[in-house]
């Protein structure tokens, strides 16, 4: 990189290859800048923000995790219209330098077509390399201002958030005995392709310029340019930030309207109005009291709200339904069932579950059973783990039985000519309590080596612990939480259940208890130990372990001592076959006798050799 192009964020040593880059360097400067940002943007100087935005977007080191981004991903062999791809480390160093603001154009998108569950066409568009890095760039400025001014009940698309977050929401939301019980399940119609570009330039702080670009490069279609007056294309790597930024903001207007936690007057009555906002990229839910007051009050504001920003709402998907009724969403049936509140795998989801693995089973009718075990492990193991944090034990049993009986048909079918018991012998066995395991051992002597179908029903349901609302993965005041949310987590999942983890630490729990009431009782009658009180008491039981390490040292050293004369004194009577042999005596001894041992016994053979 040429030195008198370098901005003042760049780094005073900047590397000749990509492969001689210190990653952990850039990554520190850029979350430098990023937190910095956050900063700003709570205190509201935003011409501070922006300006931090510039030294982002133009330093060295965000330019080439960028370019790392892009060409490290999922996509990185997915090109755009141009048809290149950045290989290799020359050419992925070289890009670093390309990615920059002035002469900068954006080439149209490569127009795709995926199918969507209900069988319709979802477009997407594909940008270049460069337009993607230039995408990443940006994105790294824009992020931490959407973190800080997200809705907080926002789930999708957000670092450190996932589906499990929106499952407990609605748990919380939704399972007390007086919760909300109508819900109104709310759909966008066409979000990414229909927002306004006009509201996306005057509300989203970015570079304006950049932005407007990006929104207005069209598409190719069937090799023919198409124009882009509305949108942002689903497929860009920004594209996911500017929809959400777009949505932020009803929860707040919501909470200002209905006041959640404080009564008011609703058709006369004093009340609750148990309005609730849950929201994963352009679907949402909202709870309320009572039907009527989701249909005249609830829906116009979301429609004013969505209107502003160029968008409506889906009439066949936006419906509203009572708890016991039940609804699906984002892959969870959640329903009351004679007031408890349970959240199970929907049924579309299990079969296309089914499906797909019939799919992989269909298509590998002749191949070994050890690489179809290979190819149905990964998508079991990705749907269970999905569904482990809901009430999906009845729908993990039901899924096993139902897998069970197409491995026996499609291990039938192989064997036309053979017995069922031959089949069961040769495609099943049984590891330890479980039978009827579709599993190939390569080496019996070795049980590690054998490969198993996995079962879902051996999968532990647990219950996911939800990140707090307010967590900003960008701001230095949330660094600890994100740093122990993750050992935590680890944690829980290794000692499950109060019960199972009382039952594994018995003893130390039981001394613990008895520790903290003796100390209770004893240092401070209030309850409250002082800090020299538990430190003191910590040196001294220091000093006593260390004593007792010591003694126990000494003790095991004269057992390894007595355990060796006890092998020598074992050794000696079985060369003489005596009941009861001598102490050891000491090595001059020893050899005396050895020696006039064998004196006598050369005597004798002499003796013997005479006689013959």
């Amino acid at each position: 990189m040429n030195e008198n192009e370098k901005s003042c964020a760049s780094t005073d040593q900047p590397w000749n290859t990509w492969d001689s880059i210190n990653w952990l360097k850039c990554e520190m400067a850029v979350k430098k800048l990023q937190a910095r940002i956050v900063k700003a943007q709570k205190e509201g100087k935003h011409g501070k923000v922006k300006s931090l935005q510039w030294v982002l977007t133009h330093s060295f080191y965000a330019k080439a995790l960028a370019v790392k981004r892009v060409t490290s991903n999922n996509g990185k062999k997915t090109s755009g219209i141009d048809h290149v791809i950045w290989e290799t480390p020359r050419a992925k160093y070289q890009a670093i330098t390309t990615l920059k603001r002035n002469g900068y154009k954006p080439q149209p998108l490569k127009r795709v077509c995926i199918k969507k569950k209900n069988g319709k066409l979802r477009p997407l568009g594909i940008p270049t390399m460069k337009d993607r890095a230039m995408q990443a760039l940006y994105l790294m400025a824009l992020e931490p201002v959407a973190e800080t001014t997200a809705d907080l009940n926002s789930y999708g698309f957000r670092k450190a958030r996932c589906t499990n977050d929106v499952q407990q929401k609605c748990h919380i939301a939704l399972s007390r005995g007086n919760s909300a019980e109508w819900i109104l399940e709310g759909d966008i119609k066409g979000c990414f392709d229909h927002i306004s570009h006009e509201w996306l330039l005057n509300n989203i702080p970015m570079d304006k310029s950049m932005l407007r670009k990006w929104l207005k490069s069209g598409f190719i279609f069937n090799r023919e340019l198409f124009p882009t007056e509305e949108g942002t294309p689903q497929g860009g790597i920004i594209s996911p930030v500017l929809a959400n930024m777009a949505l932020d903001g009803l929860e707040a207007i919501l909470i200002k309207r209905f006041k959640p936690y404080r009564k008011m007057r609703i058709n006369g009555e004093l009340c609750h109005s148990k309005v609730n906002y849950v929201r994963y990229a352009d679907d949402f839910i909202i709870t309320g009291r009572s039907k009527e007051l989701l249909e005249n009050d609830v829906i116009p504001i979301v429609r004013e709200f969505l209107q502003e920003r160029g968008l409506v709402l889906s009439e066949e998907k936006t419906k509203i339904t009572h708890i016991d009724e039940g609804f699906d969403f984002l892959g969870f049936n959640i329903r009351k069932y004679k007031g408890t509140l349970l959240i199970k795998p929907t049924k579309e989801s299990l079969k296309r579950f089914l499906s797909k693995l019939k799919y992989i089973l269909d298509s590998n009718k002749s191949v070994k059973q050890e690489s179809v075990i290979r190819l149905m492990n990964p998508v079991i193991k990705g749907w269970t783990n999905y569904y482990r944090y809901c009430c999906a034990g009845e729908t993990f049993s039901k899924a096993d039985y139902l897998i069970h009986q197409k491995m026996w048909r499609w291990a039938a079918r192989r064997h036309p000519k053979k017995g069922r018991k031959w089949i069961a012998k040769r495609y099943f066995s049984q590891i330890g309590n479980q039978k009827w395991c579709f599993s190939v051992g390569f080496n019996k002597r070795n049980p590690e080596s054998r490969i198993t179908l996995i079962k879902l029903s051996n999968t532990n349901i647990e219950r996911y612990t939800k990140i707090k609302r307010e967590a900003n993965p960008f701001d230095p005041e949330w660094k600890e939480y994100f740093e122990t949310r993750p050992v935590y987590l680890e944690l829980k999942k290794k000692y499950f259940g109060r019960e199972k983890f009382k039952e594994e630490h018995k003893k130390e729990l039981s001394g613990y208890y008895r520790s903290e009431r003796i100390l209770k009782e004893n240092l401070d009658p209030s309850g409250k130990i002082p800090e020299g009180q538990w430190k003191r008491e910590a040196a001294r039981l220091s000093e006593e372990i260390a004593a007792l390490r010591k003694e126990d040292k000494r003790i095991h050293a004269m057992l390894r001592k007595y355990e060796g004369i006890k092998n020598h004194v074992e050794a000696l009577m079985a060369e003489e076959g005596e009941g009861v042999s001598l102490p050891e005596t000491n090595k001059r001894e020893q050899s005396t006798e050895t020696k006039e041992a064998v004196r006598t016994m050369k005597r004798k053979k002499k003796h013997h050799g005479m006689e013959l």
